[in-house]
């Protein structure tokens, strides 16, 4: 009886966290053992990066697919399809059987980040006070830097010891116990009164009220800049560590570890962006700010090859993290103030399509042109030019949202 009237506190935020992160896990891990993993299965750089394209693929028709399938289902059963399919995934991984399993496993890690989004977004209007709200969402979209954290330290260091199919198992396990504790704690934690979720949402749009009525157009924007922003991201994330082996001379942990560092900026800039948004600055001038970090930071990754500069490198995987890896908190706090829960889960499915289409464009296209003879120069040339569409798309936005205020 005293768990239902639990209000939710550090075990629920803990979960929408760990939803949010398990998925990718797999993904940042064997980015972080990427020259291991070439070496070991004889495969290509381009073969490598078709792993990430696969797993974001499936992420990207699974959000858009299953967005109003999500609107219908309980918490617990996505929460369940969330862990259950990343173990599963995980298992996969740890078994030596070749590139095409590994395929099929990446896959299904893929599909396993077709809930996380709408589901989270759905707990913390139904479930957690609005005080809480947007901060709460900051901390939740961290967990994909909390997985790219534990994935680019942990991996390479279990390599080191087990192997990387041996890391993979003990991500799977893992998965499983945070599976059981999910169900515990959101079972345990009552939906708010039924006029709660609606009564604060004008007040957190207050500076576009009319653009209410337009809540079509906030999708295909947010959509639209998540693609963008997308690519650049995962062309930077699937090649960062092999980045820094190949042309930089680090070794396997050291490679790891600027996905890590990468990582742990991305947790502190998606806590404080999500403070910044809950405070009442706009996403539109937020988006464009991250978006002119990005292209900063891309060109120091190309400054990084051309000057063989470690201290460029690191300034580069520090802008990343802070920019780039910032975003998707932006996007589902724009969300939260815009949309009605009852439609959060097919929202957020498809700005997250948007998103996961450009992570799996962004591997694919950085993996020929790093196999190329332009190299690794192509492949930062071009993710300049990507942050800087994403820049003019922040402008517009930004201009749109003066003239209609």
């Amino acid at each position: 009886m005293p768990a239902k009237t639990a209000r939710p506190g550090f075990g629920m935020l803990a979960i929408l966290l760990s939803a949010v992160g398990i998925a990718p896990l797999l993904n940042y891990g064997l980015n972080a053992t990427s020259d291991l993993v070439i070496r070991d299965l004889g495969i290509t750089e381009s073969q490598f990066g078709l792993l990430a394209t696969v797993c974001f693929g499936c992420a990207a028709l699974g959000n858009a697919a299953f967005g109003k399938f999500s609107d219908k289902q309980p918490d617990t059963r996505l929460l369940l399809l969330i862990f259950g399919t990343t173990a599963v995934a995980l298992g996969l991984a740890a078994i030596p059987a070749g590139f095409v399993l590994l395929l099929v496993a990446s896959g299904l890690a893929g599909f396993a980040q077709s809930f996380p989004n709408g589901v989270t977004n759905r707990i913390l209007v139904q479930r957690v006070p609005s005080a809480q709200r947007i901060t709460w969402t900051g901390i939740k979209q961290s967990g994909v830097q909390v997985s790219q954290l534990v994935g680019s330290l942990g991996f390479p260091m279990l390599a080191a010891v087990i192997g990387w199919h041996g890391a993979s198992l003990v991500g799977a396990a893992l998965a499983a116990i945070l599976a059981i504790l999910a169900l515990r704690i959101v079972s345990a934690t009552p939906m708010l009164a039924a006029p709660a979720p609606r009564s604060p949402q004008p007040d957190k749009s207050r500076p576009a009220p009319a653009t209410a009525p337009s809540t079509r157009f906030v999708i295909i924007a947010l959509s639209s800049y998540g693609f963008i922003n997308g690519v650049g991201v995962q062309a930077t994330n699937v090649y960062l560590a092999l980045f820094a082996v190949r042309e930089l001379d680090f070794s396997l942990v050291a490679g790891g570890l600027t996905a890590a560092v990468a990582g742990i900026i991305g947790v502190s800039a998606r806590i404080g962006w999500g403070k910044m948004m809950s405070r009442g600055v706009s996403a539109p001038r937020l988006l464009l700010l991250l978006a002119l970090l990005a292209m900063v930071g891309a060109l120091s990754f190309l400054g990084a090859q051309q000057m063989h500069s470690p201290a460029l490198l690191w300034l580069a995987v520090g802008l990343h993290g802070a920019s780039a890896l910032g975003v998707s908190v932006v996007l589902m706090a724009a969300l939260l103030r815009a949309i009605p829960a009852k439609n959060l889960g097919s929202a957020s499915g498809i700005v997250s399509a948007g998103q996961f289409g450009g992570f799996t464009v962004g591997p694919a296209a950085m993996g020929l042109l790093v196999g190329s003879a332009g190299g690794f120069t192509a492949g930062w040339i071009t993710v300049t030019g990507i942050y800087l569409c994403s820049t003019f798309l922040g402008i517009f936005l930004v201009v749109r949202a003066k003239k209609r205020a």
